[in-house]
């Protein structure tokens, strides 16, 4: 046999036993991941903070650590939101491209904030508080509820946690005398608000189908003791009057819950404060 035979044959030998080790280090380490099975969104974990600035727009998100024990739920809010913000930002520099002369104004501003709610054996629950500034005396805050079946793994609606066709009057009427009761400790002298304002009124009573709410801490550990509506200001009073945060306790609504979800409210609520102030 020639040299230069010998010479490859020693090297494919060499080639295939070093394949053969690799393959055995391999199979050896059960932490080697797999390319047919990638890691997915919620199970690499999503951040709990987003943040961007340019010249045109700020924007930031922050979302609290208990998201964390809902891995789905905290991928799919923090794509959503991060999505909102990036569209924020190219809205904001088409719109003050094409404006001009606006040299001297600020960055716009948009900060979207997500507080935990209470949390049942059941149900997960979260504040979602938009504030947006594009210019103008003040900014706007927006609020929204969210509600996660934890065993289902999916948001349920007002129309999963209530019963289907269940007048809710009684319940507008409980949020309606709640609500008059924190504008009455805000604004002593303020005049009530209703469900049906009269002519030339500017406030009224929110309905509850229509409001944003999450679960209320309650006295009965692993229960809701009732529901808190998120109230945006204009709605009750005007916008120095700022937010309000209205709890309506369980006892109010017991009778109009899905029985699938009756049973995780009980006891009474837990004073949790009202709204903050409006940012300037």
């Amino acid at each position: 046999m020639s040299a230069l035979r010998l010479v490859l044959v020693a090297s494919v030998a060499a080639l295939t036993l070093a394949a053969c080790n690799r393959d055995r280090e391999k199979a050896a380490d059960p932490a080697a991941p797999s390319a047919a099975a990638p890691a997915t969104t919620a199970d690499a974990g999503a951040p709990l903070a987003y943040e961007s600035k340019n010249a045109f727009a700020s924007v930031k998100l922050t979302l609290p650590p208990a998201l964390k024990t809902q891995p789905d739920l905290h991928a799919a809010l923090y794509a959503g939101a991060v999505r909102d913000l990036r569209q924020f930002v190219e809205g904001a520099q088409a719109d003050r491209t094409e404006a001009g002369g606006d040299a001297g104004m600020p960055p716009y501003e948009k900060i979207i904030e997500i507080q935990p709610g209470a949390e049942t054996g059941k149900l997960f629950s979260l504040k979602r508080q938009d504030y947006d500034f594009t210019g103008g005396a003040h900014g706007n805050t927006l609020f929204a509820g969210v509600l996660w079946d934890k065993a289902m793994k999916r948001q349920i609606t007002v129309a999963d946690l209530f019963r289907k066709g269940v007048d809710m009057r009684a319940l507008d009427q409980a949020l309606c005398a709640a609500a008059n009761a924190a504008k009455r400790q805000r604004v002593p002298d303020a005049e009530p608000v209703s469900l049906d304002p009269a002519r030339g009124t500017m406030w009224s009573c929110p309905k509850a189908l229509e409001t944003p709410f999450v679960l209320t801490p309650g006295t009965v550990a692993g229960k809701a003791g009732g529901l808190t509506f998120l109230i945006g200001a204009y709605q009750l009073g005007p916008y120095v009057e700022g937010p309000y945060e209205v709890v309506v306790p369980q006892s109010a609504l017991r009778a109009l819950l899905a029985p699938a979800y009756a049973d995780e409210f009980a006891g009474a609520p837990v004073k949790t404060g009202d709204a903050p102030a409006p940012r300037g």
